[in-house]
């Protein structure tokens, strides 16, 4: 009967052991992505010069519709 106890423990601790072996495993993964997120961020940003896209022919536009811009006349 305390050899099916002891055994019983054994199995018990292995699980437990097991289960924080994975737990441990899991934040390492999560930090190493949440690291690689933030590397990916810091480049965005890096590269960000106001302009999310990048159309030289779209010219000034205005989210509010604004006034339109008076052209030049030439003299």
């Amino acid at each position: 009967m305390n050899a099916v106890l002891g055994l019983v423990v054994l199995i018990c601790c292995a699980a437990v052991a097991l289960g924080v072996l994975q737990e441990l495993a899991a934040r390492r993964r999560k930090r190493a992505s949440a690291a690689q997120l933030d590397r990916e961020l810091n480049e965005l940003i890096g590269a960000y010069d106001g302009h999310a896209f990048h159309v030289p022919t779209l010219g000034v536009t205005m989210a509010d519709g604004g006034e339109p811009m008076k052209q030049k006349e030439e003299r």
